[in-house]
């Protein structure tokens, strides 16, 4: 039987909202393109941040994963589709809350 850990089980239900929806292949012309699923997958750590009417602050791991990703990546993610258990206003503050210091992204509406 295999056993696996929430941040897994989330983690792959997430790649398969992305590939279904096509998110991957909308990104593929995008510096980040390359790399969109793994920078989700660095992001896990920020999960119980940004889930909904959380007031979780991001741990270390998370906001390494934010200032290693850097602003563009990050915009990439934030103006694609929405991603379940992710409350979009509470992910558009971890920059700040991690001192990363980026510009804010222009979130398309």
């Amino acid at each position: 039987m295999i056993v696996m850990k929430r941040y897994q089980v989330f983690t792959v239900m997430l790649l398969i909202v992305m590939v279904q929806s096509g998110l991957v292949r909308e990104t593929l012309g995008h510096p980040c393109g390359r790399t969109f699923l793994s920078a989700l997958i660095q992001l896990v750590p920020c999960r119980p941040s940004v889930a909904p009417f959380s007031t979780l602050r991001p741990n270390e791991l998370c906001c390494a994963a934010i200032k290693a990703l850097g602003q563009p990546c990050l915009c990439v993610l934030a103006k694609g589709p929405p991603i379940v258990g992710v409350d979009r206003t509470l992910a558009l503050h971890l920059p700040g809350k991690c001192s990363a210091n980026f510009p804010p992204c222009e979130v398309l509406k």
